[in-house]
Order: structure tokens, then C-alpha cells, then sequence
């Protein structure tokens, strides 16, 4: 028995070896006075500094976090809403409806990508037609941030839709027909009972929207046009040679999710203790 644990703690380390051995070798990297991946020459905060003047890498860090941060938005707030709509269904209908919505999760990216690039060369075909005809002037309409944020938004949505559902489920409905009979209107009963009941979720949802939109590069390549994202940057570079700033920057955005995390995570323990203390004092009363 003491052996399997034993074996069963070596997998267990190879495991997340596995996973952080990459990442821990790229942050000290970062910090490497020489380009050379394969000698250290010692502490540098270079690659740190040169990052600050690289227009081309900063630019399309922005158009990145940008459209992560819209697009994580607006698919949190309509997968939420289509949430909530979908848990208000029967069974059958709700059981069709999420199916449904798996189909953009296990897709391959490329074929999603190809799709919403014929879908969006279609509609800007017709509206560049349209604006032709009333402006009396040749008008084009291209790909470029507008259709990146559709097409981010897009795949979003499942992940919200996924992260949300349960959580509704698991609820209580009694909670919000006591709200309802104890004076709140429909809506005043939404704000009060349903939304801080599923906001972990919504929390959930929207950081993985987040990390998956800022993460993404095959849907991003089809749609984006001659706007870049940092990954189409990134792969740009490695036709040439990948300069260690990214590195820099890699550790930069490591270390900012990973302190999100940790205190999404810590101020939702500490809302559990808050709510276990109110229970203990209710049950001694």
C-alpha cells in the first residue's frame, strides 16, 4: 500500500513537472544577459528594459488585450443571459440546446477559423455592396478588429454558456420565489438572489474567456486581416528568429494571470468562511 502512494507521489511530481519545468526555464530565461537559449551569462533585466521600446511587440500586445478583454466581456454577459434562458427550458429542450453548443468546443479550430472567414467575406461582400449603392461611391469593408472581436466572441460563448449552466442548476429555485413573496419584483430579485448565487461562475467564465482569447492564434489568423495579435506576432518572428523580449514579456503575462487567479481564488474562500461563520452563528441561535 505505502508503495503505491509512493509511486502514486513520483506520477504526481512528473505530472506538473511536466507542466511547469517549460514555463520555470522561460522566466529564468527572461532574466539571461545573452540571446543564446543554451548558455547562461548571467543576471539581466535587458530583455525587460528592450521590451519597453518595441513598438511592433507592444502594439500587438494591445490589440490583444484589447479585444481579450471586450470580447471576454460581451460573451460572459450573452452566454449568461443564454444561461439563464436555457436552464428556464424542459429537459429535452435543454438537453438539445447544450449539445448544440458543444459543437464549437470540439471542433477543430481550423475549421472554425475557415468558417467564420467565408461567413465574414460573404457579409462584408453584401454590406460593402449596400453602402456602394447608397453613398454612390465605391465603398470596401474588410477584416480587421471588428470581425476579430465577432469571431473571439464566437468561440467564447460556449465556455461561458458551460461554466454558468451548473451553477444555475445547482441553485436553490425556492431562494428566488422567497424573494419574489417577501416584496422584490422580478428583476430586484435577480440582482439580490440569482446573480451574487452564480457570480463565482460568471468569474470563472469570463477569466477563461480572458486567457483563451488572448491564447488564441488559428481563429485570430483567419479573421484579424492585417490586424496582429500578440500569437500572430509571435509566429511572424519565429520565420526569422524569436527575440528573448518575448520571454520578457511571457513572464510578465504569466505572473499577472497567475495573481488574478490567486486572489479571485483567495476573495472567493474568504466569501465561504464569511458565509460558514453566518451559518454556525444562525444554527446556535
Amino acid at each position: 500500500m505505502r508503495r503505491w502512494k509512493n509511486l502514486g507521489r513520483v506520477w504526481m511530481v512528473a505530472v506538473f513537472g511536466f507542466m511547469y519545468v517549460p514555463i520555470a526555464v522561460l522566466i529564468a530565461f527572461s532574466f539571461n544577459e545573452s540571446k543564446s537559449r543554451n548558455v547562461w551569462a548571467g543576471f539581466s533585466l535587458r530583455w525587460y528594459k528592450n521590451l519597453l521600446g518595441d513598438e511592433m511587440i507592444l502594439q500587438a500586445l494591445g490589440v490583444s488585450l484589447v479585444v481579450a478583454f471586450a470580447s471576454a466581456i460581451i460573451a460572459t454577459v450573452l452566454g449568461t443571459l443564454a444561461a439563464i434562458g436555457v436552464n428556464n427550458m424542459s429537459r429535452r429542450r435543454r438537453a438539445v440546446v447544450l449539445n448544440l453548443s458543444y459543437v464549437p468546443i470540439v471542433n477543430p479550430e481550423i475549421v472554425t477559423g475557415v468558417a467564420t472567414m467565408l461567413l465574414f467575406v460573404v457579409l462584408n461582400g453584401g454590406i460593402s455592396k449596400v453602402l456602394t449603392a447608397l453613398l454612390g461611391q465605391e465603398v470596401r469593408v474588410g477584416f480587421g478588429i471588428g470581425t476579430l472581436l465577432i469571431a473571439h466572441v464566437t468561440f467564447c460563448l460556449p465556455y461561458v454558456l458551460f461554466n454558468v449552466s451548473p451553477k444555475l442548476r445547482q441553485m436553490d429555485v425556492r431562494m428566488y420565489e422567497a424573494a419574489l413573496d417577501l416584496g422584490c419584483n422580478p428583476r430586484q430579485a435577480f440582482f439580490k438572489v440569482v446573480l451574487p448565487e452564480i457570480m463565482p461562475a460568471i468569474i470563472s467564465a469570463f477569466l477563461i474567456s480572458l486567457t483563451y482569447s488572448i491564447d488564441d492564434f488559428i481563429i485570430s489568423y483567419f479573421n484579424s486581416g492585417t490586424v496582429q495579435t500578440l500569437p500572430i506576432a509571435i509566429y511572424s518572428m519565429t520565420k526569422k528568429r524569436v527575440s528573448p523580449e518575448i520571454n520578457a514579456l511571457s513572464t510578465i503575462m504569466f505572473v499577472v494571470i497567475l495573481a488574478i487567479i490567486l486572489g479571485v481564488n483567495g476573495v472567493e474562500a474568504a466569501r465561504e468562511k464569511r458565509t460558514a461563520r453566518a451559518a454556525r452563528r444562525e444554527a446556535r441561535v
